[in-house]
């Protein structure tokens, strides 16, 4: 009786095949194969027979693979009865020739709704800052408005300053005139 709740049967009961073991089922496993091959019989240890064949020539082993491929053996009434079945997809082997041409015929991708989405919002940004940097939409005429009035407000503290520079130099020479006269000094 396990102490706590819960057991854990990892690593209990571990059996591993002796050598003894292995080299016998490999021993049937070759008379199985001899036995078929008198019989000319070929059945699912295909594969087997493939690795094991040592008289067979390579373009041989080829040429049996190419029809083990092509005629594939079926399972039960599956050869009497053809389902079509949209979801089942079969291989088929594709030219290069026929990619080639599909390739060169489809040279303009389809894009999807977002990409189309996206391709438009970028040339309609890439419009509007080409007519903004000409001075042709709204806000830039709105801007090109606003800059003239700072333009003209600047010039006009400009020469404001300067005829306040001018009026602080010429008080300041009066100023400077009428203390020398003050203090009786010549100019």
């Amino acid at each position: 009786m396990p102490r706590g709740k819960y057991t854990n049967h990892k690593g209990k009961h571990r059996r591993f095949t002796s050598p003894e073991e292995i080299e016998e089922q490999m021993k049937r496993e070759e008379k199985e194969r001899k036995w078929r091959e008198e019989r000319g019989d070929t059945g699912s240890s295909e594969d087997e027979a493939r690795g094991k064949d040592d008289g067979a020539s390579e373009s041989e082993t080829e040429s049996s693979s190419e029809e083990s491929e092509a005629e594939v053996k079926a399972k039960g009434v599956e050869n009497l009865i053809h389902v079509e079945n949209p979801n089942r997809v079969q291989k088929k082997a594709k030219k290069l020739s026929t990619l080639n041409e599909s390739v060169d015929s489809s040279v303009k991708p389809e894009l999807s709704r977002r990409e189309r989405k996206q391709l438009d919002h970028q040339r309609a940004q890439a419009d509007y800052q080409r007519l903004h940097a000409k001075g042709k939409t709204e806000e830039a005429r709105a801007d090109l408005a606003r800059l003239a009035i700072i333009k003209q407000q600047r010039e006009e503290a400009a020469k404001r300053r300067e005829e306040e520079k001018k009026e602080k130099e010429a008080a300041k020479q009066t100023k400077t005139a009428q203390v020398q006269r003050a203090l009786g000094k010549k100019t």
